[in-house]
């Protein structure tokens, strides 16, 4: 191996070394504590060196990002392949989001809970236009097999998304586990509502 390999080796383990010291932290203390000093002294290098690798927290936490959309997207694909109807694919999509925010906590609070992405923030992270269609799809199938032909898909898409996103932040909130049957039957609802609305 010559030098310039060796080199760039190094560079990638200690890049993988940066975000795994900040994950332990941030499953340990949360997203809020998450510091350059603190991934440093974790690792053990000076914070110049985290510097070389990223330019700073927020660049850390945006590669973070990426991760959670990745993860969530082949989560909902996978989900929605399993079914040809757009009814059931769109049900399938928002049960197969609730469960990813509660099993990864941490990836969900960075991706929506630290505050909305916006518009700079999507352009840098295309998963997050991906799992935009993976959404959109049924939706426009089923406006296109209703009798609301004409409505808005991208307005059927921000209110299912707004309203799943708020149901499960409520619950984020005040996890109470003997609530579970309550919060399945208000996700069920919603959906049968939804998809209701939508067919006209």
């Amino acid at each position: 191996m010559g030098i310039a390999e060796r080199k760039l080796r190094q560079k990638v383990e200690v890049k993988a070394s940066i975000l795994q010291a900040a994950w332990q932290l941030v499953e340990k203390e949360g997203w809020q504590s998450l510091s350059i000093r603190k991934i440093a002294d974790a690792i053990e290098y000076s914070a110049p060196v985290i510097y070389d690798h990223f330019a700073n927290k927020e660049a850390i936490m945006l590669e973070f990002t990426k991760r959670g959309f990745q993860q969530l997207n082949e989560q909902l694909i996978k989900a929605k392949e399993q079914f040809a109807n757009p009814e059931q694919q769109i049900e399938a999509i928002a049960y197969a989001y609730w469960k990813f925010a509660f099993n990864h906590k941490e990836y969900y609070q960075l991706m929506y809970g630290l505050g909305m992405p916006g518009c700079e923030t999507v352009k840098q992270i295309p998963e997050m236009a991906s799992f935009t269609e993976i959404v959109l799809a049924p939706v426009r199938d089923m406006l296109a097999k209703s009798r609301n032909a004409g409505a808005d898909p991208f307005l059927k898409l921000h209110t299912f998304w707004s309203t799943l996103h708020g149901l499960i932040s409520i619950n984020m909130l005040g996890k109470n586990d003997s609530r579970d049957e309550l919060n399945a039957m208000v996700l069920k609802d919603f959906l049968i509502g939804f998809i209701s609305g939508i067919k006209g």
